[in-house]
């Protein structure tokens, strides 16, 4: 029976900007993200008997169809027309859940990428990342991977060039964040501060690292409602201890820092780990 080990990479938005609310009750976005190392493993397994079947290491997660990587592998074997044979799906969860980090987004694409390798390796990454559309915003992203501008939904995908070699230290303070809630916080015309997305693509480009770090920007940091100051004092630490720059990610909660030298990265690392349990170390990953 055919299987597969594919890593699911967390992601980061170096920037996040929202432009208008779209009519269809969605926003335009525009995004610079970044995979990093932090990653889940998913195993997918041939079982033969014509169904899907979904296991992860976290028990509180669901395993039916309102599980990504459960509804990924549906929509794969429906849109390319292939028999499902019976799959078996494990998730081996290390990316904390409701964190702002694309966790199901990724497994969802690991499910995508894996399934292609299996059953369909002609299909284009850009006719994966279509099919990702389907199952969720962050998806085609997460199937794409590494250093790109995000915009629409956060379909529209093109490739930068990648981020110069730099640590993280990544750091999710003991609750969630409601997406819907921030959206509604966001009335787009009173947003006083948009990141310098240009400026950021054209720092990229030039492989200028502090011009990249003086750009990373996060809109949700504007809105955010007042129980979740901690989010600020997070990064006030992290820049305490030598982050170069700090920011929440996606809809927050994790604030993630980022440093120019490991040592300083790692230590940092075991400072905060002392006060979050959910306190990572990774490095950029480039497509």
């Amino acid at each position: 029976m055919a299987e597969i080990r594919v890593k699911a990479y967390a992601k980061l938005n170096l920037t996040l900007d929202i432009l208008r609310r779209r009519s269809d009750g969605y926003h335009d976005l525009r995004m610079v993200m970044q995979s990093i190392s932090l990653h889940d493993i998913v195993y997918i397994r041939e079982t033969g008997n014509g169904d899907i079947e979904v296991s992860n290491s976290v028990a509180y997660l669901p395993c039916d169809r309102s599980n990504l990587a459960y509804h990924a592998a549906e929509v794969f074997f429906d849109a390319t027309g292939i028999e499902n044979p019976g799959i078996r799906i494990e998730i081996d969860k290390v990316i904390p859940v409701c964190a702002g980090m694309a966790g199901g987004s990724s497994d969802a694409a690991a499910v995508l990428r894996g399934l292609r390798e299996l059953y369909a390796p002609d299909i284009s990454i850009a006719c994966l990342c279509r099919i990702g559309e389907q199952v969720g915003s962050d998806v085609p992203y997460c199937v794409f991977g590494g250093t790109a501008l995000a915009e629409g939904r956060g379909e529209i995908l093109t490739r930068l060039p990648a981020i110069p070699d730099c640590w993280v230290v990544l750091c999710k303070p003991p609750f969630p964040v409601s997406t819907p809630e921030l959206f509604s916080c966001v009335q787009t015309k009173r947003l006083i501060c948009h990141p310098d997305t240009k400026g950021m693509i054209q720092s990229l480009e030039k492989k200028d690292l502090p011009g990249i770090l003086h750009r990373i920007y996060n809109v949700f940091e504007e809105v955010l409602p007042d129980k979740y100051d901690e989010v600020y004092s997070i990064k006030s630490r992290l820049m305490d201890l030598g982050a170069l720059s700090a920011c929440m990610t996606g809809s927050g909660p994790t604030v993630f820092g980022i440093f120019t030298e490991r040592k300083a990265a790692e230590t940092a690392m075991e400072v905060l780990k002392k006060e979050y349990d959910q306190t990572y170390f990774a490095s950029m990953i480039h497509a």
